[in-house]
């Protein structure tokens, strides 16, 4: 049976996670709903994680990676794995494990009807300011592109690959990923999910990054939005 389903899993610092990640994820494969494979995308760690990414792969056939020669950042890793998915349907999880695998196969059950099924963190286990931050700037970028989207900060989502290679990403585009969708007049829907605190290593955003960068970034996506090409090719001949 043939791959339907690749998981890009960006990783920038996360030594202290990936053995809990390669449990977590290996568990999900065993119940995942579609065939599935693990693609590892280091964004250039300066720890262990690529000793302890080659080994995970070693003892998992459903396990790859790629390894950036620098750190470029989220939206970069996130692009990266993009580009190399070779399956009908793309996801996307942070290797902190905040999100549960197993939540896929909810989303799963809606990429049928929809182009892009994003997670909603319910109960969020963060920290009260970084609740606040990021409620504060998913209000703000919700009021640019009106996506209706609630958490686009959720590392949980399923895309249809074709969309997904179409996304024009560039830093920080991580956050409109709903949004690059509508403009490809896709369909898209939020689910609720689990979520849960972080156990190990260091969170890579702080206010800052949450608030002032998104600000920026809502006029970069208004830019892009007026300059985007869309098209459907009615007939060849």
């Amino acid at each position: 049976m043939e791959f339907e389903f690749t998981i890009v899993v960006p990783i920038y610092n996360e030594e202290d996670n990936l053995l809990r990640l390669e449990k977590e994820m290996s568990h999900y494969l065993e119940m995942a709903t579609k065939k599935t494979k693990v693609l590892l995308v280091n964004d250039g760690s300066k720890d262990k994680s690529q000793q302890l990414i080659e080994e995970i792969c070693a003892r998992n056939t459903a396990f790859s990676y790629i390894l950036f020669q620098e750190n470029r950042g989220l939206s970069a890793a996130i692009k990266a794995g993009f580009d190399a998915v070779e399956t009908p349907l793309v996801g996307y999880i942070d290797s902190d494990l905040q999100t549960a695998p197993a939540d896929f196969n909810l989303l799963l059950e809606k990429i049928g009807e929809y182009d892009l099924v994003t997670g909603v963190r319910a109960n969020r286990k963060d920290k009260f300011v970084k609740n606040m931050s990021s409620k504060i700037a998913n209000g703000i970028r919700r009021a640019f592109t009106h996506d209706g989207m609630d958490d686009t900060g959720c590392p949980l989502k399923v895309i249809k690959t074709d969309y997904a290679k179409r996304i024009p990403m560039f830093k920080g585009l991580h956050r409109f990923l709903p949004a690059m969708i509508l403009l490809q007049n896709g369909k898209v829907i939020q689910i609720p999910v689990q979520h849960f605190p972080r156990i190990a290593g260091v969170a890579k955003f702080g206010v800052w990054n949450r608030l002032l960068g998104p600000l920026m970034d809502c006029f970069a996506y208004l830019w892009m939005k007026k300059k985007y090409i869309n098209y459907t090719i009615a007939k060849r001949g």
